[in-house]
């Protein structure tokens, strides 16, 4: 059944499986990537899926009243896609933010949007890779009108018509509430790592980390899909000598930092999680290094150098 058409904006990981997921579902998909080679390649692996050489085609060739999904980073190249798509589109039409940004940003753009008419829905998105074949859980903010609009494609996403998806209120909402939800995960993935490391140093025991992974699956109070990741990744290696201990941060755990710091809500474990995440990146190199020259000076304790 066909559910109506959607313009999709940006097809990285994301956005690229999110087209794929609602082509599948029945809607009719137009999409459009900056390197053009990416849409044909996916119009290919998805028969039925039509290609926008650019934004001004994009639009041309949606129906009336147009809903275009936009999934880039956030900053200036979704800056770029609003400052191109506004002037084209119609009154009446909706505008989509689906990919990760501050919702003070998306609350702003909604004024630009609603200058032309323009109705705009922020909506936070989560499910990674696995999105394709699970579903996206999808938190959004906007108008009761255009967020009823764009139902039957939140529909197609969501794990299940019934649920995965939410109207959390106003514009900004979505995005606020997918920012606090990224905080939480910093918190937990932290955790598991903290004590998987735990457990890996207790050597006399030899533990079996994956076992005990696979175990705390089952009727134990920290099973979790992260939980059920973690396992997965343990039972292909568990000494992770060939991983890199660099962990990137999107910028999710900082503005809910931030919104916590403002609300002067505390929030100890997801602040702490996002520093270590900024330690993993070499930030605290130059503290560790004058912490060991102070040992040195008052304690005499030896100074490791690094090799030549």
């Amino acid at each position: 059944m066909n559910t109506g058409s959607i313009g999709m904006v940006g097809l990285g990981r994301m956005g690229g499986n999110m087209a794929r997921r609602l082509q599948r579902g029945g809607a009719q998909v137009i999409a459009y990537n900056r390197h053009l080679e990416k849409s044909l390649e996916l119009a290919r692996e998805e028969p039925g899926i039509l290609v926008a050489e650019d934004l001004a085609d994009l639009v041309a060739k949606l129906p009336k009243p147009r809903i275009i999904w936009l999934m880039l980073p956030a900053g200036a190249p979704t800056e770029e896609a609003l400052n191109t798509l506004l002037p084209c589109l119609s009154a009446g039409d909706i505008l989509v933010n689906g990919a990760n940004a501050f919702y003070q940003d998306s609350m702003a753009q909604a004024q630009r949007a609603q200058e032309f008419g323009i109705a705009y829905v922020d909506a936070g998105v989560s499910g990674g890779v696995w999105g394709l074949a699970e579903g996206y859980a999808l938190m959004v903010g906007g108008t009761p009108e255009a967020v009823g609009k764009i139902v039957p494609f939140l529909q197609i996403l969501a794990p299940a018509s019934d649920r995965g998806w939410l109207h959390c209120g106003p514009v900004g909402s979505g995005h606020f509430v997918k920012m606090v939800h990224n905080g939480i995960e910093y918190g937990m993935m932290q955790a598991l790592a903290e004590g998987f490391a735990i457990l890996q140093a207790k050597e006399e025991f030899a533990l079996d980390l994956a076992q005990v992974a696979q175990m705390w699956r089952y009727g134990s109070v920290v099973r979790s899909w992260l939980l059920d990741l973690t396992a997965d990744t343990l039972q292909k290696d568990q000494k992770l000598t060939d991983i890199a201990p660099v962990v990137a941060d999107s910028g999710e755990g900082l503005w809910t930092a931030q919104a916590a710091l403002a609300q002067k809500v505390p929030a100890p474990v997801i602040t702490l999680a996002l520093q270590m995440r900024w330690a993993s990146q070499g930030k605290d190199d130059y503290a560790a290094k004058l912490l060991a020259m102070m040992r040195n000076q008052f304690g005499g304790h030896a100074v490791q150098k690094e090799p030549a």
